[in-house]
């Protein structure tokens, strides 16, 4: 077994990056020859006086590169010389830490990390990989041609279980379309609706910004309807459909009231109204189990959309929609004349993933993680800032913050920013004026740095009125 000569900084953070990175360079080298058994991730850890869990990500990350192989029995080695390496890659420079962290001006699409994004670190790379392998070993060659725009009949099938089950949905196979991620879902949603006419569409105040001109371009014709603790004001309702986030509420992070459901679906059936049920945020519920879904309430009005966004990667761009049989016909030949449908091997190996019970294994894995990150920001915030409100219930992957009197959001922004707290302002999200506010993220930030942040957040903000 091999004695590792590892480097690692620990003021720089990543240390599972920095393993790994060390690791690489080691094998492209030669000093770590094709063949040779790596320590046990435990044994690593003790000696590197790290934690068992960031060794076993550094180990998983260069086993999905390549560079390594793990079996059962045999443990973890430098990938045999018979097998690829891949080749060494330009180092890239490295990113100055003097830097402040700058986003585009607002009037233009920030691409990249947001406080809704997960931890990509702890995408399941191996299960997915070893998803793909069995996928491209096992379909016929003619599952590779052009597929039903609406998705392959496996995923369609695998989904509609889950959801039954975890989402209490009443959704059938042949009422699901597959999408590339809710916002696809959403502009497939608004052009049938609005075929005829533009569709009046009530959004919640606030709401995601970054949704707004995707809504518009579909032709929809906003209206603002205020949210508050209980979620939607449902009495302040008009317009020909809604789009609601009722499993939890973003940015504000509330759950919509079972008076609410109730009074939706009283506004959606005595209208002949359509609810689009964005279920933003279900897996992730910390305080009780989810609250199900109101599509299974009333599956003739209410279109379901979801993806794996948050619970895998938002680059996998695989998500769906579950609506009225007539609507999803429509909206399946909507998919077909517009790009013709999803990539065929990633619904498959998401299926594989499904049925093999690694989705249920990894979100349970997740939860556990996100609940002690958001425990520990919430309570460095209360110990530090007490005068900053954290709003919402226990779920998702950010907190909602209410600042106090005199601090200014986008300052708050640009000094968490450089903290490494991934935060965004409120004002944005807002057609109507309301108390300073910001959204956190929490799912990148590990429970034992919060603490740390919180109180670098605080002695630079002394300077503002609290």
């Amino acid at each position: 077994m091999a004695d590792l000569h590892i480097q690692i900084n620990r003021d720089n953070g990543g240390i599972a990056g920095q393993i790994a990175s060390e690791l690489r360079e080691s094998i492209r080298g030669g000093r770590l020859a094709p063949g040779t058994r790596l320590p046990a991730t435990r044994d690593l850890a003790m000696d590197l006086q790290v934690s068992r869990g960031v060794v076993v990500e550094a180990y998983e990350q260069l086993v999905a590169e390549g560079f390594l192989v793990s079996r059962v029995g045999v443990g973890t080695q430098v990938t045999p010389k018979n097998s690829p390496v891949p080749a060494r890659r330009p180092r890239a420079a490295a990113p100055s830490r003097a830097k402040p962290v700058r986003r585009p001006p607002s009037d233009r699409p920030y691409y990249g990390h947001r406080p809704t994004s997960p931890d990509l670190g702890h995408f399941p790379r191996e299960r997915w990989l070893a998803a793909v392998r069995h996928v491209l070993t096992s379909m016929p060659s003619d599952a590779l041609d052009y597929a039903d725009p609406g998705g392959v009949s496996e995923l369609r099938e695998e989904l509609a279980g889950y959801l039954r089950r975890v989402r209490a949905a009443d959704v059938r196979p042949e009422n699901l379309i597959i999408v590339g991620g809710v916002a696809q879902g959403l502009s497939l949603v608004l052009h049938v609706l609005g075929r005829h006419r533009p569709v009046r569409l009530a959004v919640e105040d606030p709401t995601s910004h970054r949704q707004v001109p995707l809504l518009r371009r579909a032709g929809a014709q906003l209206v603002w309807v205020p949210v508050d603790e209980q979620g939607l004001d449902v009495r302040r309702l008009s317009g020909d459909a809604v789009l609601v986030t009722p499993a939890h509420q973003f940015p504000t992070g509330v759950v919509l009231s079972p008076s609410r459901r109730a009074a939706l679906m009283e506004w959606a059936g005595a209208g002949n109204r359509t609810i689009l049920e964005d279920d933003y945020d279900a897996e992730f519920r910390y305080d009780r189990d989810p609250v199900g879904c109101l599509q299974g309430l009333a599956p003739d009005r209410v279109v379901l959309s979801g993806s794996v966004s948050k619970a895998l990667a938002p680059g996998l761009r695989l998500g769906w929609v579950a609506a009225p049989p007539a609507m999803a016909e429509a909206i399946r030949r909507a998919r077909g004349e517009l790009d013709l449908g999803s990539p065929v091997i990633e619904q498959h190996a998401l299926a594989h993933f499904l049925r093999t019970g690694g989705y249920d294994k990894h979100l349970r894995r997740m939860r556990r993680e996100y609940r002690r990150r958001r425990d520990a920001l919430v309570l460095a915030l209360a110990e530090e800032l007490p005068k900053v409100q954290v709003k919402g219930i226990e779920a998702g992957l950010h907190v909602y913050l209410e600042l106090p009197d005199g601090w200014d959001e986008h300052e708050t922004v640009r000094v968490a920013a450089g903290l490494g707290i991934s935060a965004e302002p409120v004002s944005p999200m807002r057609e109507s004026q309301g108390p300073p506010a910001i959204v956190v993220g929490f799912a990148r930030l590990p429970a034992h740095k919060a603490a740390e942040a919180v109180r670098g957040l605080k002695v630079s903000m002394s300077g503002q009125k609290d």
